[in-house]
């Protein structure tokens, strides 16, 4: 049977267009957007859903995208449950069909779901450069930089998903290269590609989008459970795979047996060992009643990294700043739940962090630890809204037991 552009629903309802900058490809998905009647959905509108949705911070969302590092995602797993919930909001698209995903959020997508056509438009630099220069009017040095600002995090991406450069030839179904032929001849490849693909039968097509829609629900209840869980479903079969190696095994496979037996929908679940999990450091799970977003802020640094390291020991997660300014930036970018703070350091010094912190995120409880304060600097910081004054030398069971506190207080403000 020879298919034509009449049938094309049949064929394929789902088009995920990955691009290398200034390439030319939003002309060619706008042209195949009309002429396929296709709705266009950026990364940008996928994370702005996403962030809706599950009330994620967008800039979390655009910083897992990025590849950038995630404070305390050892213990929180928040790129997990960025990267699930991305899913779910692709799988929502993916059901309704007729779409093209434009950016490098459609890699999401299962290679199971076969009535996906994965393109690639790419071109060589010098001609991206000059496709800078002539649309976007900027200079060499500019274009060169912001192509290889947005390379560097394509290839990021598809390396932590498949260990593959993002130009990789395998993950894509056709390579448009815009630097050899025009708009017109790329939509008419796509077109042609799309006609020649074999026949999906419209139940097949259901059943992969529901199989995803489920993979993304039980990726989402596990989020909290652990990393390195790979999840597959044949018809509400499901198959988890545990990639990282974990203590109590046995207990780790019922507690993931336990909870995806509640996701509607699952009809058995299984757990296997895949290849990774003798690979690298043991993931440790904890049922944990103390804060999981530790920032210590000191500019001793010799003595802040040994108390975090004792911290660490307790199972008390942490990051460190040395200084007030980035303890400032840390928590524009991150959400920590306490703050271990010093008082005296140079440019900014604890008093105007303390002051900031509570006056734009109430919610951080702050614990001043200081080697050089007294009764009105004390006085001070109570005014301000610190949790608590601690003094220097300062035991470290003293120590985790204010911060136990103070999550205590942060838990019961949530109920």
């Amino acid at each position: 049977m020879k298919l034509t552009i009449k049938n094309m629903e049949a064929v394929v309802s789902i088009l995920t267009i990955t691009n290398g900058l200034y390439t030319n490809s939003e002309e060619i998905i706008q042209i195949l957007g009309k002429k396929f009647n296709y709705r266009i959905l950026t990364d940008a509108d996928l994370i702005e859903k996403t962030h809706h949705d599950h009330d994620i911070r967008l800039a979390t969302l655009q910083k897992v995208l990025d590849s950038r590092p995630i404070a305390f995602n050892d213990f929180t797993h928040e790129k997990e449950r960025c990267i699930s919930a991305l899913k779910k909001t692709l799988s929502d698209f993916v059901s309704e069909g007729n779409c093209i995903f434009h950016g490098a959020l459609g890699h999401l997508i299962p290679k199971t779901i076969t009535h996906v056509m994965r393109v690639l438009v790419i071109a060589e630099k010098n001609q991206r450069i000059k496709n800078a220069e002539d649309k976007k009017g900027l200079s060499k040095k500019e274009a060169l930089k912001k192509i290889e600002l947005s390379d560097k995090h394509a290839f990021l991406w598809t390396a932590s998903l498949f260990n593959e450069k993002a130009w990789n030839k395998s993950l894509y179904d056709i390579v448009i290269p815009s630097d050899k032929i025009d708009t017109k001849e790329a939509v008419e490849l796509i077109s042609k590609y799309l006609n020649k693909l074999l026949f999906t039968h419209k139940d097949l097509i259901k059943q992969e989008a529901l199989d995803f829609k489920l993979i993304a629900d039980i990726e989402l209840a596990l989020d909290n459970i652990g990393q390195g869980l790979l999840v597959e479903s044949h018809k509400g079969d499901v198959v988890v795979t545990i990639d990282k190696k974990v203590m109590l095994l046995t207990k780790f496979q019922q507690k993931i047996i336990q909870t995806t037996k509640t996701i509607p929908g699952v009809n058995s679940v299984e757990t296997k060992i895949g290849q990774n999990y003798y690979k690298g450091n043991i993931i440790h799970n904890y049922e944990f009643e103390t804060p999981l977003r530790i920032l210590l802020v000191d500019d001793e640094k010799e003595f802040v990294q040994t108390l975090s390291e004792r911290l660490k020991m307790r199972q008390f997660t942490n990051e460190i700043v040395y200084n007030g300014q980035a303890a400032l930036n840390f928590t524009d970018e991150e959400d920590p739940e306490v703050i271990l703070l010093d008082l005296k350091m140079p440019g900014i010094d604890g008093f105007e962090v303390l002051k900031t912190i509570k006056k734009t995120k109430p919610h951080i409880e702050v614990i001043i630890l200081t080697g050089h304060g007294s009764k009105a600097d004390k006085a001070t910081c109570m005014d301000l809204g610190a949790f608590a004054y601690l003094q220097k030398p300062a035991d470290i069971d003293l120590i985790t037991q204010t911060m136990k506190k103070a999550y205590e207080k942060i838990e019961a403000q949530k109920e």
